[in-house]
């Protein structure tokens, strides 16, 4: 077994360089389009939320594709996030096959079936930046070998330990075990917590320090797989993509206080973010 590096503390110095900042003379697509893979009807809460944190990130363009029975539904919750139905895997394929997608969330509440499965394969094969949470990583337990092997892309997994056992076995020593799951998956692996476990396959190592407790609630995790999302959908790399979320997910809960529920979150990013880019 190697030796495991000591950890960095998650700051933003670590990634401010790296923070996208939008071209004055640019339009909406030169800062990316987000596509969020909805859940059906009864689930559509956590693709929601997601959507609207890519969009408070900086993505120019946040899309949820959805199945035609759940449009409805999605259209009428949102104004500035756009809908667009699928139908099956092949025209999921063809909206993100668009060259002007540039990041896709899947997972949150996506639903535990071929579907779910199948559009994974189709982004990664795709090599578009990805986020993968929730039933985007459950759905491969019984194979993860599978999902590993797609992986040839930026791409971000981020597991709670639950999610993680499923994958890759019980997180023990949870550095040790979040760097050896990227090295194994070929992915940065963020191993949601108290500390969260930010690791890179080539051995890099964050832990972030930063959480206040009352983040632990219903719809966190999709908000920050909305902005780890939004932020690559403007080319940032996924480490800093997914340490610059999750610091900015453990800022807004603070800032916030007590009482916080998950749709707070995104309403605090535009006031963090002009503190730490104050020239924008």
């Amino acid at each position: 077994m190697s030796t495991l590096p000591t950890p960095a503390d998650n700051r933003p110095e670590h990634w401010f360089a790296h923070f996208p900042s939008p071209d004055v003379a640019g339009n909406k697509y030169d800062r990316g389009h987000a596509i969020v893979l909805g859940g059906p009807i009864h689930s559509t809460g956590a693709a929601r939320l997601a959507a609207r944190a890519a969009l408070r990130a900086g993505a120019g363009l946040v899309s949820v594709a959805c199945d035609p029975s759940a449009l409805i539904v999605y259209a009428t919750a949102f104004e500035a996030v756009m809908t667009k139905p699928v139908r099956d895997v092949a025209e999921f394929s063809g909206l993100i096959g668009d060259p002007r997608v540039t990041a896709v969330l899947l997972g949150p509440a996506a639903g535990l079936n071929e579907r779910t499965r199948d559009c994974v394969m189709t982004a990664l094969r795709a090599q578009k930046p990805c986020v993968l949470d929730a039933d985007a990583l459950t759905v491969f337990k019984d194979d993860p070998r599978t999902l590993f092997a797609a992986i040839d892309g930026p791409c971000v997994l981020t597991p709670h330990e639950g999610e993680f056992a499923r994958v890759f076995g019980r997180a023990e020593e949870r550095a040790r075990a979040a760097a050896d799951a990227a090295a194994a998956s070929g992915a940065v692996v963020l191993l949601k917590g108290a500390e969260t476990v930010i690791a890179h396959p080539d051995g890099r190592l964050v832990v972030n320090r930063h959480a206040p407790p009352w983040l632990a609630t219903a719809g966190s995790g999709d908000v920050l797989g909305g902005l780890i999302c939004g932020l690559m959908a403007q080319k940032m790399k996924p480490f800093e993509a997914a340490c610059a979320g999750v610091w900015l997910h453990s800022e807004a809960a603070r800032r916030f206080g007590p009482g916080l529920i998950a749709e707070d979150l995104s309403e605090q990013i535009p006031a963090i973010l002009r503190d730490i880019k104050p020239t924008q």
